[in-house]
């Protein structure tokens, strides 16, 4: 009896542990399935990502350092133009571009009106199959230009009384030309005669110049520093042995402009990488840019007395007209000693540029009402009014102090700043 009682009571217990274990495995299976179900969804929702965490983590990672273009991070980056070009696209047709060309090299000019058979010659010494041509117009004038062959296809802009300078800051980002392997960025009072593009071309590729000018004919050109004098004995030289003005004696070891690693500012041509390092030098209220180019060598991807250099074999002339601010002259050939007194007039050094601040009795006030300029950002005015060249002459100086003493701030105030080159 007692041991019946026994046996019957030992065996619910066995019967509860079964019942809580069958219960422990429905909810395992209950929570496997919820599992899978909620996992397959995040695959389907989502088929890029792995089913497991670090799959997810590595694409998070992945695109944390995948470097986007700045106010394109909420787009595909397949979807991403960042840069562009100045070729004009035709409004209808297939648009196979397959067979056409995309010119190579940019030619900017600051015309006007009363230059239009300068400019024409000088354009047509750039062949349309390796040149894009751009026209920066500072009269407004752009109608009277329909006549000539190459017009259709240049690129117009339009802006009264506005610099080379000021029209290339605007118009001419580097990833807008990013496209063209060199930007001829010249003034429109050049003669060419003596000037071959594709040749010019070919010789600064082979010479490794990243920044160059043609140099100039000393017989007929306005000449500013002795650097760019044409030198027949050669094809391209970097470098001056002589005593300049002021008398500033250059040497085989000069290593500062102007003796070398330096080129002006009516003709130069920039590679694209030199050019994307000079735009942004160029300031937007000092429309003139002088001073600029003592600043060229830092842009000259590497050791400037190497990378910058004056063509000889590919020549121009400078006439040195003062179309902008002033009436156009008209073009004439000086005679051998008319030339010899024009250049001991004009050869002017960054020093002298100093000294004739201080000599020129209406200079100095302009200074002083713009020395507060020096170190900002703020604009400086410039009037749409016709003005005359010796007003033009004045506030190229005032540009110039203001742009060397932003230059000496900006070089005091960054400390990341590298020293790539000898002050």
């Amino acid at each position: 009896m007692n041991s019946k009682k026994n046996m019957s009571t030992s065996i619910y217990p066995k019967v509860e542990r079964k019942k809580h274990k069958s219960f422990h495995c429905l909810l395992t299976v209950i929570l496997l399935a919820a599992a899978f179900f909620l996992g397959s969804a995040f695959v389907v929702s989502n088929s890029k990502e792995r089913i497991f965490g670090w799959g997810v983590l590595s694409r998070s990672k992945m695109c944390e350092t995948r470097d986007r273009l700045y106010g394109s991070e909420t787009l595909p980056k397949g979807i991403v133009s960042g840069t562009s070009d100045l070729k004009m696209r035709p409004l209808s047709g297939p648009g196979n571009e397959k067979n056409s060309k995309t010119p190579m090299n940019l030619l900017a000019i600051a015309a006007g009106i009363k230059q239009k058979e300068s400019v024409d010659k000088i354009v047509n010494k750039f062949p349309p199959s390796d040149f894009v041509v751009m026209l920066f117009h500072y009269d407004g004038i752009v109608d009277d230009w329909r006549d000539l062959e190459w017009s259709a296809q240049a690129i117009h802009v339009s802006a009264i009384n506005q610099t080379k300078w000021w029209f290339a800051k605007r118009f001419l980002h580097p990833d807008i030309v990013s496209g063209y392997a060199y930007i001829f960025l010249w003034d429109e009072d050049l003669g060419v005669d003596n000037f071959n593009a594709k040749r010019y071309l070919s010789i600064i590729r082979e010479e490794g110049l990243e920044i160059s000018q043609p140099a100039l004919d000393p017989e007929y050109s306005e000449l500013h520093h002795q650097l760019t004098a044409r030198d027949n004995r050669t094809r391209v030289h970097r470098r001056i042995v002589k005593v300049i003005g002021g008398g500033r004696r250059c040497l085989e070891n000069s290593t500062n402009p102007p003796c070398t690693g330096f080129v002006e500012m009516m003709a130069p041509v920039f590679s694209r990488a030199s050019w994307r390092c000079t735009w942004h030098i160029i300031q937007n209220d000092l429309v003139h840019a002088w001073g600029l180019d003592f600043q060229l060598g830092y842009c000259a991807q590497g050791d400037p007395t190497k990378n910058i250099g004056i063509v000889d074999s590919e020549y121009v002339v400078h006439y040195g007209l003062p179309t902008l601010g002033g009436p156009a002259q008209k073009i004439r050939q000086p005679t051998s000693m008319q030339s010899t007194v024009a250049r001991s007039f004009v050869l002017v050094t960054n020093s002298q540029w100093q000294s004739s601040m201080q000599t020129n009795s209406e200079t100095p006030d302009l200074v002083a009402q713009n020395e507060n300029l020096a170190s900002s950002k703020q604009q400086v005015p410039l009037s749409n009014q016709p003005t005359s060249r010796n007003e033009v002459r004045k506030r190229s100086y005032v540009e110039l102090e203001i742009f060397k003493n932003r230059w000496k701030k900006a070089v005091k105030e960054d400390d990341c700043w590298i020293y790539s080159l000898k002050e």
